[in-house]
């Protein structure tokens, strides 16, 4: 219960500012929240989503888990590349520059990490040599 709750919760989230916003704004109601503050609400809930999802995963079903992990990580790495090229952009990008690379050089150590993992976890389901 508490699982569809959250997620209604985080599609709610994603979808209203979209819809709500403009809609409010000429009246005046629903303008005043930040930014900041709503994406740091969406990724709160975001990690409550996530939390359970994997944890409600049976033991069977971790590897492909693990495999669809790296394939998100992969994506991060584009977004991080993408923030590391910034500077062709904007001046004064050095910020977004420190991020970006913060951010490829953790989603690379995730990336190898998953795989580290989930070659293990494969190693488990092989049969022993005698």
């Amino acid at each position: 219960m508490l699982r569809t709750i959250l997620a209604a919760l985080l599609c709610l989230a994603v979808v209203t500012p979209a819809i709500v916003t403009p809609a409010f704004a000429a009246e005046g109601i629903g303008a005043a929240v930040d930014p900041g503050i709503y994406r740091l609400m969406v990724f709160a809930m975001a990690i409550f989503v996530g939390y359970y999802v994997v944890w409600s995963v049976t033991p069977a079903l971790h590897t492909p888990l693990m495999a669809v992990t790296n394939a998100i990580s992969s994506v991060i790495v584009v977004g991080a590349l993408l923030a590391c090229g910034v500077s062709a952009l904007k001046d004064g990008s050095t910020l977004a520059k420190l991020f970006g690379f913060l951010a490829l050089i953790m989603a690379s150590i995730n990336i190898f990490g998953g795989f580290l993992v989930t070659s293990r976890m494969l190693a488990m389901y092989k049969k022993k040599e005698k």
